[in-house]
């Protein structure tokens, strides 16, 4: 019997559902909470609608899946035939989903290699790829794993929000709390660095934060052959004008994406959110 080791990430990978089908990838949903429902990102709640409640301030916050969840996922996962799985995830610093997922791969009916990528959205769609392109070239746990991490690595993720106020709301912002003095003030462009959101620069005006996250893209990606991803939250225009200068400038561009992201990392960013993901390959 030949070995045949699952990928298993997370809702907030916002992986296209077609992406994940060519390669055999599953994600167990994050929670969005609304009100007083709680309701599974991708399914239950559309990035539109948490746009709508955002903009009206009403209550929205977000947790985890449950350990329960994830036992449930691996044993499914385990039943249709995997004798391993790799379970990829957003960065333990911005949610408690990785704990999660290596409580109940301690009890799962085959053995499980929990990863935190330090990644958000597509930066771990990335490396939820990677790890798939491994498995499906009948590569073990450990090669699985590595593809993830090399991925990873050289992958990088920067944003542009309007405003910081829901990034501080939700306990996010990390070292960016130094730019909320001055918030009104300046457009923050920001960086994932150590799994965490901190600030790269500040910029005076919305369309000079734009162009300047275009440029650090264009800078980042260089000449090699890399993937990139421009998401947004109800900011489809920006994103759409953005990925068509990125394709126009991006000499060694294999792959565009552009999506919105959904209801979990809109929560904590709000409307108007534009971001790039650099991936090399």
């Amino acid at each position: 019997m030949s070995r045949h080791v699952a990928i298993v990430t997370d809702s907030t990978a916002y992986l296209p559902p077609q992406t994940m089908g060519r390669h055999g990838i599953t994600a167990v949903p994050l929670t969005v909470v609304l009100g007083d429902r709680a309701l599974e990102e991708g399914t239950e709640i559309s990035a539109r609608s948490l746009a709508q409640a955002l903009q009206k301030r009403r209550s929205v916050t977000t947790s985890r899946p449950s350990p329960e969840m994830f036992a449930a996922h691996y044993r499914e996962v385990a039943a249709e035939g995997a004798t391993g799985i790799v379970s990829l995830h957003l960065s333990a610093e911005l949610s408690g989903t990785y704990e999660a997922a290596l409580l109940a791969a301690r009890e799962a009916p085959v053995p499980v290699r929990v990863v935190d990528t330090g990644m958000i959205a597509m930066a771990l769609g990335f490396c939820a790829v990677a790890a798939a392109e491994a498995a499906q070239a009948d590569c073990g746990l450990d090669e699985v794993v590595a593809a993830a991490e090399k991925r990873a690595s050289g992958t990088s993720a920067y944003f542009y929000v309007d405003t910081l106020d829901y990034l501080r709301r939700g306990g996010r912002i990390g070292a960016a709390r130094a730019l909320l003095g001055s918030a009104l003030a300046v457009k923050p462009l920001l960086e994932l660095s150590g799994g965490r959101i901190e600030p790269r620069e500040k910029v005076r005006t919305a369309s000079r934060a734009i162009a300047r996250l275009e440029e650090i893209a264009v800078e980042r990606a260089g000449r090699a052959p890399v993937d990139i991803a421009v998401h947004h939250l109800a900011a489809a225009e920006r994103a759409d004008t953005l990925a068509g200068h990125l394709r126009d400038r991006v000499p060694g561009l294999a792959d565009l994406h552009v999506s919105e992201v959904g209801a979990v990392i809109g929560a904590h960013t709000g409307p108007g959110l534009l971001g790039v993901v650099v991936s090399q390959r």
